[in-house]
């Protein structure tokens, strides 16, 4: 029998006041397989990624986990998680990677990434720090575990996001433009580690920029537009044989920007 997806997304609404953000959006992300979101800014990938991480509410539709469907209690604008234990269940199963690294600045790197497994989940000192190390030597800067936030480049700091969400040994990833903060050099850091964790078969969503990042790591591209699912399907179909003109127009800006 074929497990449940990792995340599930069914017909979500989400809307702030009267701004209607995401208007029926399902998605699914299966174990091992590779999401990329794609689309201009507004039409609501970040906010589907910040429903789907229970960092946002959203007002109708269904969110599962592993087969699990989130408890909502209220409807509408007053829906809020019914579960606080099953939300941060979810939550700790699912590392979101931020645009801004998000970093503690009064703690070392080594500290930033052991705080959450140690805090969360109460695991043991020793096995953790033993991971963060490893985690940190996995990403390419296991040299930097004694240093500052402020002491590294943005692609460094990062690349210490990443391990952080690793050390938390979740079932998926979540990645929010994780390279549009970061100038060219720095991006490669970042996408080469990208790259790495896609050949290693781990859950991931993406939202990106990077159309060339979304082609060679999806195995499913989704393209929003106004808060809707546009066109989706494998990068070969959406990049090399777009249906919707509103995606040819899109994919045709990013090519000449």
């Amino acid at each position: 029998m074929q497990q449940p997806p990792v995340i599930e997304i069914r017909d979500l609404h989400k809307s702030y006041g009267s701004l209607e953000v995401l208007k029926g959006v399902s998605l699914t992300a299966r174990r091992g397989e590779v999401v990329s979101m794609i689309g201009s800014s507004g039409s609501g990938k970040s906010t589907l990624l910040r429903c789907a991480n229970l960092l946002e509410d959203s007002q109708q539709g269904d969110i599962l986990f592993k087969g699990e469907a989130v408890h909502w209690r209220g409807t509408g604008m007053h829906r809020r998680p019914g579960d606080a234990k099953q939300v941060l269940r979810i939550r700790t199963n699912l590392s979101m990677v931020f645009q801004q690294f998000n970093l503690w600045s009064h703690m070392t790197i080594l500290q930033n990434v052991m705080e959450a497994p140690l805090t969360v989940l109460g695991r043991d000192r020793a096995e953790v720090e033993e991971k963060a190390r490893a985690y940190l030597a996995k990403v390419g800067i296991g040299d930097k575990a004694d240093a500052w936030p402020a002491q590294l480049s943005g692609g460094q700091q990062q690349r210490a996001a990443i391990a952080r969400g690793l050390c938390m040994e979740p079932e998926a990833l979540l990645f929010d433009e994780p390279t549009s903060a970061l100038d060219p050099e720095l991006e490669q850091e970042v996408v080469k580690v990208i790259k790495d964790l896609a050949n290693e078969g781990r859950t991931m969503i993406l939202v990106t920029h990077d159309m060339r990042l979304a082609a060679d790591v999806s195995d499913t591209v989704v393209f929003l537009h106004q808060g809707l699912v546009e066109e989706m399907g494998p990068p070969a179909d959406v990049f090399g044989a777009p249906k919707s003109e509103r995606l040819k127009q899109f994919l045709s800006a990013t090519q000449t920007a």
